[in-house]
């Protein structure tokens, strides 16, 4: 059996549809069902071994028989609207926690990714310093709370050569990547109230780079000459889209890279620069590919699906492709 955490939005459903059409047992959980209105059952008897079951409006499973599980994407849970004060729904909420990771943890079956290394590898410092260790390029980057400290990194880059941008882009307060204007340095001040990361803004086409297992995908995302060259997410249907194929030694140390991370699936953004020097920005190991399959007709849904029912059938030692794709791009 294929366990799937993730929920309707997130365009799973056709790996899923792929899967079940090769008559592999998907069950498909979201984690904002529990535990409102999701059922959980742990139960250990004497001697046996334990029949842990979940109940929730996508389906029922005993996960006993599970094999792989695809740690997609996870939102938070939901408590029951009738417990009315914080201290309440912050126990229910802990103590679901509490049940349904433990219960994850202690699954026997190979993950992708693994939930504790897809939540460390979700720290862009963490990040950085993986991928400077392996040979990648960064730009220039200060993250600070620190007001003057910030005035001075951006009076070394430039005003209209620096860049500022979040750690993480929450849907309900989502923000592009920006560049410093002079009208923005008179706000540096509230630099104080949490930490920014500043950038020396990298000219180039942006890369989207879509690693399952051993097989490496790769697109070119040109925004040059769209309405918002900074921050390529915000007009990727202006921008052009390609499939490209990366330096060897680039491939390789993407690859070393996610291995570091312990991740098996990640979204890599890089920029290459006009002089061919290719800046590591970040990896998302939830990221998106949907956008870049299509415009670059990349097969990553079938490729995720195909680790997938690999692993079903073989077990974890089949986590990646064959040595034949190792490092091969699309």
């Amino acid at each position: 059996m294929i366990l799937v955490i993730s929920y309707d939005e997130d365009h799973t459903l056709d790996v899923v549809g792929r899967l079940e059409a090769a008559g592999r047992e998907v069950v498909r959980f979201d984690l904002a069902d529990f535990p409102a209105q999701g059922v959980i059952n742990l139960d250990y008897p004497d001697g046996g071994p334990p029949d842990c079951t979940l109940t929730a409006p996508t389906g029922s499973a005993s996960l006993a028989d599970c094999r792989v599980a695809w740690w997609r994407r996870v939102r938070p849970f939901t408590v029951d609207r009738t417990l009315r004060t914080a201290r309440d729904q912050g126990f229910a909420a802990s103590e679901t926690n509490q049940a349904l990771y433990g219960l994850f943890h202690g699954l026997g079956c190979a993950w992708i990714n693994p939930p504790e290394l897809d939540a460390i590898a979700q720290h862009k410092p963490y990040q950085w310093e993986t991928a400077r260790r392996v040979g990648l390029m960064l730009p220039r980057t200060l993250v600070t709370n620190q007001p003057e400290r910030a005035r001075r990194f951006v009076q070394e880059v430039g005003v209209g050569r620096t860049v500022f941008k979040s750690f993480l882009a929450h849907a309900d307060a989502w923000r592009e990547t920006r560049l410093v204007r002079p009208e923005d340095l008179e706000h540096l001040d509230a630099v104080r109230y949490a930490p920014v990361i500043f950038q020396e803004f990298v000219p180039g086409a942006d890369l989207r780079v879509t690693v399952v297992g051993e097989r490496v995908f790769a697109a070119e995302i040109d925004a040059s000459a769209t309405s918002y060259p900074v921050d390529m997410r915000t007009v990727v249907d202006e921008a052009r889209v390609r499939p490209v194929t990366l330096p060897p030694a680039l491939t390789d140390a993407l690859l070393r890279f996610m291995r570091r991370l312990g991740l098996v699936y990640g979204a890599i953004d890089l920029r290459r620069r006009p002089d061919g020097q290719y800046m590591f920005f970040e990896v998302n190991p939830a990221g998106q590919w949907l956008f870049v399959e299509h415009r670059a007709g990349l097969p990553i849904s079938a490729e995720v699906a195909a680790l997938l029912a690999r692993i079903d059938e073989h077990g974890p030692e089949r986590a990646t492709s064959s040595p034949s794709m190792a490092g091969s791009t699309a």
